[in-house]
C-alpha cells in the first residue's frame, strides 16, 4: 500500500486522510522522519538529550499531518518544517538548559549576508574570540574560555528576551525568515532584532 501512496501529492494525501484513509498518517510520519532528524541535530547545541529532541520533532510532525489545511497554510513539507521546529524549540526552552553561546557553536558577527534558503552556511567568526584550539597553549585556552564566558553574561544582561531567541535559532542556522516563522513574529521584526544583537554583540567584543 505505501508504494500506492508514491503516486500523489502530500496535500493528496491528507485529503485521504480526512476521509478515513488512517495508514496515510504512518506513511508521512516515516517519509518525514528524516526532517525531524535534522532538526534535533540542529537545535541539539541549544540543549537537551537528543533522542527527547526526537521524540518532541515526531509529536510536532504527527500535529502537522493532524491540523494542516491546504486551503491556509502553504505546501505541506514548509508546515510540516515550522511545525517540527517549534516544537522542538518549546521543548529546549522548557528545558531551562541551554547556554546562548556554547563553546563549540558559533556565529557570524561581520554583517555578511546569509542565504535565505537556509543551506547556506555562516561564515566561522567570533571576530576572533574563538580561535583555533589546535594553535593554542593550555594558558591561552583557559584565558579563551574565560572571554566566552564573560560574553555570555554580557549577553544574558544585554540582550532583550526575544533577542535571545532569535540568537538561539540563528545559531541553528536558521534564516531570520525562518526565525520568525518559528517564533510568530514579523519578518522585518526578526531582522531588526538580529541586527540588534550583532551590534550589540560587537560592542562587547
Amino acid at each position: 500500500m505505501a508504494r500506492d501512496y508514491d503516486r500523489f501529492t502530500d496535500e493528496e494525501l491528507i485529503h485521504r486522510l480526512r476521509e478515513g484513509d488512517s495508514p496515510v498518517m504512518d506513511y508521512l510520519i516515516e517519509k518525514y522522519k528524516y526532517l525531524v532528524r535534522t532538526k534535533a541535530k540542529s537545535m541539539f547545541i541549544l540543549g537537551g538529550d537528543n533522542d527527547d529532541l526526537i521524540q518532541e520533532g515526531m509529536l510536532g510532525l504527527f500535529k502537522a499531518v493532524r491540523d494542516y489545511d491546504s486551503g491556509r497554510d502553504a505546501s505541506f513539507l514548509t508546515f510540516a518544517e515550522l511545525c517540527v521546529s517549534r516544537q522542538i524549540y518549546t521543548a529546549v526552552q522548557a528545558s531551562q538548559r541551554k547556554k546562548h553561546i556554547p563553546l563549540n557553536t558559533y556565529i557570524s558577527l561581520s554583517g555578511e549576508p546569509k542565504d535565505e534558503s537556509g543551506d547556506g552556511e555562516e561564515k566561522r567568526n567570533y571576530e576572533k574570540v574563538l580561535e583555533d584550539k589546535a594553535e593554542l597553549s593550555p594558558e591561552e585556552v583557559f584565558l579563551d574560555k574565560e572571554r566566552v564566558e564573560y560574553l555570555e553574561q554580557q549577553m544574558d544582561k544585554e540582550l532583550s528576551p526575544f533577542e535571545k531567541q532569535v540568537l538561539d535559532l540563528h545559531l541553528t542556522g536558521m534564516s531570520y525568515t525562518q526565525i520568525a516563522r518559528v517564533l510568530g513574529r514579523e519578518e522585518k521584526a526578526t531582522d531588526n532584532a538580529l541586527q540588534r544583537l550583532k551590534s550589540k554583540i560587537r560592542k562587547m567584543l
